[in-house]
């Protein structure tokens, strides 16, 4: 499964059904799990790890060292999970000493053309990185987060689960779940109200969002006068026990 033109270290641990096409090269501390595809062109190096039944297009850069000027060639890691898709010209640092050492991606992420993970972030599992989407280090982003085309993100921001950032948007602070945010800097604009249905959250939960929501960005309220109102609701509601949850954890404060 190996092409005769591919460049495979003698020391990187491949599983039997891996594909490697022509003119990839695999580093030596590299280990990658069954039925992963990498295609023709890709670099996979560095301490990195990458499970089962991904696939790597041409000229994807995964594993190499990280842009930063502090880095002076520790051996550092990145860990990626199951069946993601990495597009053309994918880039994906390992992370730094001060950042624990490690960039992890989860599972079942897409990563459009071009898209970029800095050192040191955090990428829960189905996300979609479209094209040319950026995030600088240390970045954490959760889960079914949306980031359009063109989209960057400020080192250390958070992305909460199912925010939807349209294409384009700057993102300078933290994004709460479930809502979405456009522009430069990033402001909300609504509720991700159509992929929370894609995903199986039913009428009265939406609804429930959509009240936190308006508490939060609408009612002109202070933001320890909306917490008190948000952490009243979320009693009750573990999706808005998040939402409030992720808002009293920011520490680059949310965008408002």
């Amino acid at each position: 499964m190996i092409d005769a033109r591919a460049i495979v270290s003698p020391t990187a641990q491949l599983a039997s059904d891996v594909t490697v096409g022509p003119f990839s090269i695999i580093g030596p501390n590299v280990q990658i799990g069954a039925g992963t595809v990498v295609g023709p062109h890709a670099v996979v190096t560095g301490h990195t790890t990458i499970g089962a039944d991904n696939q790597i297009f041409q000229f994807a850069s995964i594993g190499d060292a990280p842009q930063d000027k502090k880095y002076k060639g520790e051996p550092t890691r990145l860990e990626i999970g199951d069946r993601n898709i990495f597009r053309e010209s994918c880039t994906m640092n390992r992370g730094t000493t001060q950042g624990h050492g490690v960039t992890r991606i989860g599972s079942d992420n897409l990563f459009m053309a071009f898209s970029h993970v800095a050192h040191d972030c955090h990428v829960g599992n189905k996300t979609v990185f479209a094209n040319c989407a950026s995030l600088a280090g240390h970045v954490e982003i959760g889960d079914w987060v949306t980031l359009g085309g063109l989209t960057a993100v400020h080192q250390f921001c958070k992305i909460g689960a199912h925010a939807f950032l349209a294409g384009g948007t700057i993102v300078q602070r933290d994004v709460p779940p479930f809502i979405m945010v456009a522009g430069n800097p990033a402001i909300p604009h609504a509720v991700n109200s159509e992929g929370l249905k894609r995903r199986g959250f039913n009428e009265e939960q939406i609804r429930n969002i959509r009240e936190s929501y308006r508490i939060l960005y609408r009612l002109d309220l202070k933001l320890a006068e909306a917490m008190e109102k948000l952490r009243f609701i979320g009693a009750t509601d573990p999706n808005i026990k998040m939402f409030a949850d992720f808002v009293a954890a920011s520490t680059r404060s949310i965008v408002r």
